[in-house]
């Protein structure tokens, strides 16, 4: 496999949670990391931080990368600055770190030779420049959406970065992806902060509405984790993937439906039956 890739700088653009996660465990291995930011604020945290030898406002810090990692939120994915088109060089291995793949895809392809689309599947509950953390890729999968036209040397390019960073390495196309984490990511944001609203309203149709905050424990806070998270993101992630993300939610309302038939006509023994299923189900997942 080529190691090209980790003989020029490394550019990162953008230092959020991913971007500056791989800013700090690209660097434990001795590598040189350029990162480009948007705020000159941001820029001096950064540095602060430790999450690149050079952290610049300018696209020119770009220059020289052999590889650039664009850790952008989708918007600014879909819609980029020309003057970071512009700076992209052209002989660099460019990726993506974006949650949906089809539409980045597509535009990317039109911009840059050697853009491959791919997403590490990491994260926290935490965003910004004082997100990033080491190790947050270990054991983790990261997924890429090549086609019959990618260059060959850019996939072997992210695929070592994923596995240099302790990522494991999948590689589907991009709408199988897409309709992949619209079940497992982007609909269970949704259902998530479904379940958020439904215990607010429901405790002010009882008056109970202390009472149900005072008692809500581990279980509500792991449901509810991702409901309560970035609604930027949220709202991105929808209007990206709006049909993946609508199957998804009708084939949730299916089984919420059953379930619901299930109690409704008290078949206990029916309903201990499926959440028996989903017990067995459930490490598969994880």
């Amino acid at each position: 496999m080529t190691t090209h890739w980790r003989e020029r700088p490394i550019g990162i653009v953008g230092l959020g949670l991913i971007g500056g996660s791989l800013g700090l465990d690209l660097q434990a291995q001795g590598l040189e990391v350029r990162a480009l930011v948007h705020r000159v604020s941001t820029a001096e945290r950064a540095r602060e931080r430790g999450l690149a030898q050079r952290i610049e406002t300018d696209p020119s810090v770009l220059k020289d990368c052999s590889l650039v990692i664009l850790a952008l939120p989708l918007d600014r994915l879909l819609d980029p600055h020309p003057d970071l088109v512009a700076a992209l060089p052209q002989d660099a291995v460019i990726t993506d770190v974006g949650s949906v793949k089809q539409p980045i895809q597509e535009r990317w392809d039109k911009l840059h030779r050697r853009f491959l689309p791919s997403h590490p599947m990491a994260g926290t509950a935490q965003a910004g420049v004082e997100a990033g953390l080491t190790g947050l890729f270990q054991g983790r999968p990261w997924v890429a959406t090549p086609t019959a036209g990618t260059d060959s040397d850019a996939l072997a390019s992210v695929r070592g970065l994923a596995e240099a960073v302790g990522a494991h390495w999948l590689e589907c196309p991009a709408a199988a992806h897409d309709q992949a984490v619209g079940l497992i990511s982007h609909m269970p944001v949704l259902v998530s902060a479904a379940l958020l609203q439904s215990a607010d309203q429901g405790g002010s149709a009882v008056q109970a509405e202390s009472l149900v905050r005072a008692l809500a424990s581990s279980g509500f806070a792991d449901t509810t984790r991702i409901g309560g998270g970035n609604p930027e993101l949220g709202t991105l992630m929808a209007r990206t993937n709006r049909t993946a993300v609508l199957a998804a939610l009708e084939q949730y309302q299916r089984q919420l439906g059953a379930l619901k038939g299930l109690v409704e006509g008290e078949q206990w023994e029916a309903l201990q039956q499926q959440l028996s299923q989903c017990q067995a189900l459930r490490p598969d997942f994880l």
